[in-house]
């Protein structure tokens, strides 16, 4: 019998802010820059930051129109991110519903 192994959680996901904006980017075609700063309550600095952390990752696209301050960006959730959203929440129900065994119990198994 295999050791017990909690389920593994994505670290880059398992960030606050980080996951609602890709909740919100799983849930919409695209969002820009501002309405998601609205929707996450984040200030502008941080969500740029955790942008380019998930855009690094591969796990968004980040385009931008314009220039000064008409700019705007636009972000979209790709194929991986939406992949990586669905391991974590996959992970996080295995987390809260696989039975931990006894320590006697894993004893007899062997």
């Amino acid at each position: 019998m295999k050791p017990f192994k909690f389920a593994v959680i994505n670290p880059l996901l398992h960030n606050e802010l980080r996951l609602k904006i890709m909740v919100a980017l799983d849930c919409l075609e695209s969002a820009n820059f501002m309405y998601l700063c609205e929707i996450t309550g984040a200030t502008r600095g941080n969500l740029s930051v955790q942008i380019a952390t998930l855009k690094d990752a591969g796990y968004l696209s980040a385009d931008r129109s314009g220039s000064g301050p008409s700019s705007r960006s636009v972000c979209r959730i790709t194929l991986k991110g939406h992949e990586a959203l669905q391991a974590y929440e996959q992970g996080l129900h295995r987390l809260f519903t696989e039975r931990v065994p006894d320590v006697e119990e894993a004893r007899k198994r062997g």
